[in-house]
């Protein structure tokens, strides 16, 4: 189609306490940096229409020129551990929602683009190489069949604003596409500002657009903090299959839908480490890479106190049934990790017993006091088990303990007793967008060069193939300490 997409706004129709009509400001001279043609397509987008000055119009914001339908969400947040009781858009707008090929609702949300009432004081501006990065690690994610929200464009407005940099950097848009943005902040603002009523009415629209088989439930409130609590442990699980550092998990950035979102202070750890951290702002280092699980679960526990008075009347009866869902959270994140780690070791226990799972939840830990005391790239450990080089990368008494269980466990739990090198393959990345690579294509990139940009996204949306036009990318990491910083 060539036409304006057909866009729906079923949130801010059905519960329009929880957002704000407001319209996006204009950019000077706005121009297309990055679209994604698959994504587009997927959405049922025509990638030439929003190649065009009326697309160009709806990626950022100005759409129908008298009056954009554009909403500011409102959420709350606990932001390191401290309760901020309003948040929201503060420069960001939901655009609207979609209808995919596969008739699924998708949220089209800008981010960068200006001053909400939600703003706290910002500009609502964001730099060009934080929305770059958000959109290709948002890629990388998803060709690693990890839930996440992605880019579908990012347009450069024609400002230059001032962030850590000594010199004014190049502003942006970036087009996010989501399941939806309902997170946990939602639930938490509508329960210090908003009715009972309107909660509810938040969960009845959770419910209907994420999980539905939980308004069949005896109790619907209760099955839905059952869903996202299944969701993020299985979430996290896959984050520490990768090594992925999220850097701010705020329960602001927790979603209802189970979707990875928000790559700010994100990176993926090259030289394992279980303290690995990267984030500027996390000085105490809440969410390093090993207290991910327990951030998680905390996140959880402060939806199960939002949903409280909508799970029964009573209070302890609430409590005691929430609490209850949420001592499920460590078996089920156990058993994904096992079974996320077998699949890189060339198992698939689908259907085995529970002794399987508790053997390979174990040879999890073992796998990461080896990485770790030897000093082992994440990535590049597991690329060499998958092509048998595994002396390549260490040797010693503990690699060959290692070996030994290794091999233990396939015979023991392996279909035909054995690791398949197939599913090690389609299982362990070459490519990650490593922390070096990323920010030298970044730099790059603000200066007007997408070549190695656009290199490092060839080599993420096909992460398990080594292919020689990427050649390099695959690694080592650096070798330099890596600092994020929040800027997404």
């Amino acid at each position: 189609m060539t036409e304006r997409p057909h866009l729906e706004h079923t949130y801010a129709k059905d519960i329009p306490q929880m957002s704000v009509r407001w319209s996006a400001e204009r950019s000077p001279s706005p121009s297309l940096v990055v679209l994604n043609d698959r994504l587009s397509r997927d959405l049922g987008l025509d990638p030439d229409f929003l190649r065009s000055p009326d697309g160009l119009a709806l990626l950022t914001g100005w759409a129908d020129d008298d009056e954009p339908a554009t909403y500011a969400q409102a959420y709350a947040g606990h932001q390191f551990g401290q309760f901020v009781p309003q948040l929201g858009d503060g420069r960001a707008l939901l655009v609207g929602e979609v209808l995919d090929r596969q008739g699924t609702r998708r949220d089209l949300h800008l981010k960068g683009s200006g001053r909400t009432p939600f703003s706290r004081g910002g500009d609502g501006k964001a730099p060009l190489g934080p929305m770059l990065r958000e959109y290709l690690v948002g890629e990388a994610m998803h060709a690693l069949g990890i839930p996440t929200t992605r880019g579908l464009a990012v347009v450069a407005t024609g400002e230059r604003i001032q962030r850590q940099q000594p010199d004014a950097e190049p502003a942006a848009i970036l087009t996010r596409v989501a399941s939806s943005h309902l997170r946990v902040g939602t639930f938490q603002f509508a329960a210090v500002h908003r009715t009972t009523e309107v909660k509810r009415a938040v969960a009845d629209h959770a419910i209907r657009r994420h999980w539905p088989e939980a308004a069949e439930a005896e109790n619907p409130s209760l099955e839905l903090l059952r869903s996202v609590m299944r969701s993020q442990a299985e979430l996290v699980a896959r984050w520490m299959l990768v090594g992925f550092v999220h850097g701010v998990m705020n329960t602001d950035n927790m979603t209802i839908s189970g979707e990875t979102i928000d790559y700010g202070p994100c990176a993926f750890v090259d030289t394992f480490t279980r303290n690995a951290l990267f984030s500027s702002i996390d000085r105490g280092g809440r969410y390093a890479f090993r207290n991910q699980p327990a951030a998680a679960l905390w996140n959880l526990s402060r939806f199960a106190e939002a949903l409280i008075d909508l799970i029964d009347d009573d209070a302890d009866t609430a409590v005691d049934a929430a609490t209850t869902v949420l001592e499920e959270f460590e078996p089920t994140y156990d058993a994904a990790l096992a079974r996320g780690m077998a699949a890189k070791l060339g198992v698939d226990l689908a259907g085995a017993p529970d002794d399987a799972v508790r053997e390979y939840r174990a040879f999890v830990e073992t796998t990461f006091d080896l990485l770790e005391t030897s000093g082992l790239d994440f990535t590049l450990f597991f690329r060499a088990v998958t092509e048998d080089r595994l002396p390549d990368v260490v040797q010693g008494d503990d690699a060959a303990a290692w070996v030994a269980e290794r091999e233990r466990l396939a015979r023991a739990w392996a279909p035909d007793g054995a690791a398949d090198p197939q599913l090690m393959a389609r299982t362990n990345p070459v490519y990650i967008p490593r922390n070096h690579h990323l920010e030298r294509a970044l730099r790059a990139a603000e200066d007007g060069d997408l070549g190695e940009f656009t290199r490092l996204l060839g080599a993420v949306r096909a992460p398990f193939e080594p292919d020689e036009r990427f050649a390099g990318l695959e690694g080592p990491g650096s070798s330099s300490s890596f600092v994020t910083f929040c800027g997404t």
